[in-house]
């Protein structure tokens, strides 16, 4: 069945193994005979073995893969979520070498591509005056060494010539003699060219050592020098543009309109794949768990909106339209006001600020600055007493752009940045983070309704995103094995564990479980440094639950830009595109939602959020509108008409599904943390030993000594580097022995394929908190 019993090894040391196998292709046709190679770190494979020389029909690479099994004979290798492969080998032994291959060849991969980046890095950056100093030296030294041995060669040579001369004319001296002289001459012409050759040997050397590395060099620098002048010539243009679209504001003066009660409306934006208008508002109202409703009617809402068909890649165009009336008892009737809204100079010189904190809570009604808008009745003696702020950011200044430059194209989790640049919060914190806005959910479950209940959901999966307005530092990047609990059942209502559960690629899994729902996702993401921006694009799926009506929901996060790298104040935007889908009971139901891009010269609001909730039979139920950073409004759809192509909705009144609370005080201070944010890396008493609020380099930035956090993160990354090393020398020496070796296995969360797909994700084993209420974490590695 496979040839593995003489692996023999490839370039670099990668093992190579080749064989039949079995390999799932569809519904229909199930598992196919395929032919394997293990080549290089990529596993290929064939029809048969006469197509290797010419048609391959897929690969994956192992840098990065996850390989997971499943049973005796079967194993999934995943990479980042756009690959999968489902093979299935004869017998448990020979599915046993393939993994241990494998997962050889991985570690191999991953060393490998570590050797070529550092020595990239090595190269990038610029040498040294006292390293530049020691070679010129060198240099100079050798070359004297050659000029003196040439002197010596010229004086030598001379002596020879004569010697030489004297042999053939003296006859006064006896032959003997003279060829005495003649052999010593020689003697001494042979001994100085061998310490020339010597000399011009070294200096060779020397030279081509270096030379090599100076050209590298020389070629990144101009790379770079070519980046930049392209960046700096795409900012000029912009500054032009904004330059002329600033005249063009100073000279045009804004289309007042004054308005009726009732009648009046605003042309909100003018985006090419979204157009809103809908009525004026004047506040919202609601009390209890009920949400807060505008206390306009029903005015006239019309979306134009472009999304994307499950079983094709065809757009299609929905016009969604509201209605207006002045009572209940009176036909309601479609109008359409339009108010040209121009975008105000100063808002294109924010550089895509957008409003400070201050004026999106200065821009909600008064009423509105209570805790939560669904009137969550907490009990303050069951709710334990936690701090409110962290402390302030000392002022340790460091040129951003002159670590950045040399990391432009290359992915960020990969390079090591110093804590200058972080946030004392480790990236299963941040993650905790998503659900300071649970009070959605908790009302979504008491919706009988499945596009009412979904659409709740989409308010809050854009809740999430309203942390990142103005947080721009970078979390830490968890350790392999680092974990995080965070149990706020006394006052949120939840509790949740996080766990980093591979190290190549990078995934978190997290876990949070209430009475009303639970919660679950996995968590990679692939970051870019592109000059003037890096972006961040998440990878892996979350997941929601209702126990109560077994209805289940998923959707995967959208594109996280951060803008203003080289120069300017740093800025986040969220754009892309969102589709929460149902399953189970709630199965063929879900939402589009689009994170619209900022724009420089849009007329929209923005940081805008638009998007419909749609039916088992694709029919549009309830609309979505708002901002990722202030607040939600849902409406539902009334009426249907229209054309098929272009067709028209009436919706009823908009109700304010989230709001965004205010920052706590002087929140700019420190690192512009919200208040749960502030509270997360409290110490606590009984944690597992892995826990991030244990991790020393975190503690130490949060406490101000930046130093001391620097050399700290240095000595863990180590740390875990050589412990990565130990566990790939085992896993060699056990495939030399021929023995299997098991693979890194989380603590706390086990890989099982996800109900309904083909997907493989790590799923809570329900094991922690029995643990910690034991105290007994016996089995957790030591990481810090």
């Amino acid at each position: 069945m496979t040839d593995a019993a003489g692996n023999a090894l490839a370039e670099k040391g990668l093992p190579e193994m080749k064989g039949w196998l079995l390999k799932w292709t569809n519904y229909i046709k199930g598992y196919q005979r395929r032919w394997f190679v293990l080549s290089k770190g990529v596993l290929s494979y064939y029809r048969n073995q006469s197509e290797i020389n010419h048609t391959c029909r897929g690969t994956i690479s192992l840098h990065g893969a996850l390989i997971h099994t499943v049973d005796s004979c079967t194993f999934v290798i995943s990479n980042g979520g756009t690959q999968t492969f489902h093979i299935k080998a004869g017998t448990e032994v020979e599915r046993q070498s393939w993994v241990t291959a494998l997962e050889l060849a991985k570690a191999k991969a991953i060393r490998a591509i570590e050797c070529e980046e550092e020595e990239e890095t090595e190269t990038a950056h610029v040498v040294p005056s006292q390293e530049i100093s020691s070679v010129v030296r060198d240099l100079t030294d050798r070359l004297e060494s050659m000029r003196t041995c040439y002197d010596l060669i010229t004086k030598h040579g001379a002596a020879l010539q004569r010697a030489l001369n004297d042999l053939e004319t003296n006859e006064e001296e006896s032959l003997g003699s003279r060829t005495k002289i003649v052999n010593e001459r020689a003697t001494l012409f042979r001994i100085t060219s061998n310490a020339m050759i010597n000399a011009g040997n070294d200096y060779l050397h020397t030279a081509e050592a270096q030379g090599h590395k100076w050209s590298k060099m020389l070629h990144h620098e101009r790379e770079q020098r070519q980046r930049l002048e392209e960046i700096i010539e795409q900012m000029a243009k912009q500054q032009s543009q904004m330059e002329q679209a600033a005249v063009l504001v100073r000279q045009n003066k804004p289309v007042s309109s004054t308005s009726g009660a009732g009648t009046a409306g605003s042309l909100v934006t003018s985006d090419e794949e979204m157009e809103f208008f809908d009525a004026e508002e004047h506040g919202y109202s609601g009390s209890g768990r009920s949400p807060e409703s505008s206390d306009c009617e029903r005015g006239t809402f019309i979306l134009k909106m472009h999304k994307r068909r499950s079983s094709s890649e065809d757009q299609v165009e929905g016009h969604l339209e509201g209605s207006s009336s002045e009572s209940d008892e009176q036909k309601r009737t479609v109008q359409t006001v339009q108010q040209v809204c121009l975008v105000s100079a100063p808002r294109v010189a924010s550089g895509g600020q957008g409003d400070d904190d201050d004026d999106v809570d200065k821009a909600l009604p008064a009423k509105e600055s209570t805790d939560s808008i669904y009137g969550r009745n907490w009990n303050p003696d069951l709710i334990k007493k936690r701090r409110d702020r962290v402390p302030d950011k000392p002022n340790h200044p460091i040129s951003l752009w002159g670590i950045m430059k040399n990391c432009i194209g290359k992915d960020l989790s990969k390079i090591p940045m110093p804590i200058n640049f972080n946030e004392p919060l480790s990236m299963l914190q941040r993650l905790v983070e998503d659900y300071e806005y649970t009070e959605i959910l908790d009302y979504a479950a008491t919706c009988q309704d499945e596009c009412e209940q979904l659409a709740y959901i989409a308010a809050g999966t854009v809740s999430a995103y309203a942390t990142t307005t103005n947080r721009t530092g970078k979390p830490f990047n968890p350790l392999l094995g680092e974990t995080y609990e965070c149990d706020r059942m006394d006052d949120y209502g939840w509790r949740c564990l996080a766990e980093q559960v591979s190290h190549h690629p990078p995934v978190a899994a997290l876990h949070c479980e209430s009475k009303n729902w639970t919660c679950w996702q996995e968590f990679s993401m692939t970051s870019k440094f592109r000059g003037k921006y890096v972006q961040i694009n998440p990878l892996g799926g979350v997941y929601v639950q209702f126990p109560n009506s077994g209805r289940r929901y998923s959707w995967r996060k959208v594109t996280t830009t951060v803008n203003n790298i080289i120069v300017g104040k740093l800025w986040v935007d969220q754009h892309g595109e969102m589709e929460i889908r149902g399953s189970q009971a709630a199965e063929g139901h879900k939402c589009i939602l689009n994170f619209i891009p900022y724009s420089y010269f849009s007329r929209d609001v923005q940081r805008s959020v638009k998007g419909v909730v749609m039916n088992k039979d694709n029919e549009v139920k309830w609309v979505v509108r708002g901002t990722w950073d202030m607040k939600i409004e849902i409406a539902p759809v009334l009426k249907t008409s229209g054309s098929v192509s272009s067709p028209t909705y009436t919706t009823g009144e908009f109700k304010l599904a989230w709001r965004r609370r205010p920052a706590p005080p002087d929140s700019d201070k420190f690192y512009n943390f919200t208040t749960l944010a502030c509270q997360l890396n409290e110490e606590e008493e009984g944690v597992a030993p892995t826990d991030s609020r244990l991790r020393p380099d975190q503690r130490l930035m949060e406490q101000g000594d930046w130093d001391e956090s620097n050399k700290e993160k240095l000595r863990l990354e180590e740390k875990q580097r050589t412990e990565r090393r130990r566990r790939e020398n085992e896993a060699e020496e056990a495939a030399a022995e021929g023995r299997p070796y098991p693979a890194y296995e989380p603590m706390w969360f086990k890989r099982e394929k996800e109900e309904g797909s083909e997907e493989y994700v790590h799923v809570f084993k329900n094991t922690y908190w029995e643990a910690k209420a034991a105290q007994n974490f016996e089995g957790c590695p030591d990481i810090y």
